[in-house]
This record gives structure tokens, C-alpha cells and sequence, in this order.
């Protein structure tokens, strides 16, 4: 069950944030997570509670009020392989999507099984 974390300066527009999350949602379906298997928040934040670096590391064009910060949180255990096809879904939908994805940065973080209860506090991966 990933939970998909969306951080951006406001005002972002629903359309704004429904294409990122859309893309989202379809590279993770694409990498093997099942469809219904949907958990995102956006986080909207005024420029001085969101500060990053235009250029860092080398980027080929500098980052602007659009940034997306996209952090992944998903069960330990996916390969680099799988990652770097989810990371080419990504950005492939998203550049479709009208998005400069040299604006985009993606944080995977990972956690054990036992540390996700769906539901009723029920551990179903335990």
C-alpha cells in the first residue's frame, strides 16, 4: 500500500494536482500495485514554508514555482528495477501530462510490513 505525498507551493489548481497524482497512481499500477490501491494527500504550502534549491544537483533547467516534491512511502522489498520503471512511467505521463519533469523530485521511503494497519487495526501482512 504505497501512501503518495504530494508537497507544492500554493495555489496549485485541482487539475494541477489531479495530472501529478494521476500519473502518480498510473506508474505504481504499472510497477505491480493493485488499482484500488489508492492513498494520496497533497500538501500545499506558502514559498517560505517551501524552500528548495532552483538548480540542485544539475539539472538541465532550473526548478520554479512549480516544483513537485513526491514522496513515496511503500513496503520495504522493490528492486532498483522496479523502481527506475515506475520512475520512467512517471515522468513518461507526466511530460505528457505538459509537466517539465526536470520540476519533479521523487523521495522513495521504505517500511516493514508489519507497520501498516489497513483498517479496524488489523495487520494483514503479519
Amino acid at each position: 500500500m504505497p501512501l503518495i505525498t504530494l508537497t507544492v507551493r500554493k495555489p496549485k489548481s485541482s487539475t494541477f494536482k489531479t495530472t501529478v497524482l494521476d500519473a502518480v497512481h498510473a506508474a505504481l499500477v504499472s510497477s505491480g500495485v493493485p488499482a484500488t490501491d489508492k492513498f494520496q494527500r497533497v500538501i500545499e504550502l506558502d514559498a517560505d514554508d517551501f524552500r528548495f534549491d532552483p538548480s540542485y544537483p544539475d539539472l538541465k533547467s532550473e526548478r520554479n514555482d512549480d516544483f513537485v516534491l513526491i514522496e513515496i512511502l511503500w513496503s520495504v522489498g522493490r528492486s532498483v528495477k522496479v523502481k527506475k520503471k515506475f520512475m520512467e512511467e512517471l515522468m513518461g505521463g507526466l511530460a505528457r501530462g505538459g509537466f517539465n519533469t526536470e520540476n519533479v523530485m521523487v523521495v522513495f521511503k521504505e517500511t516493514a510490513w508489519e507497520n501498516w494497519a489497513f483498517g479496524g487495526g488489523r495487520f494483514i501482512h503479519t
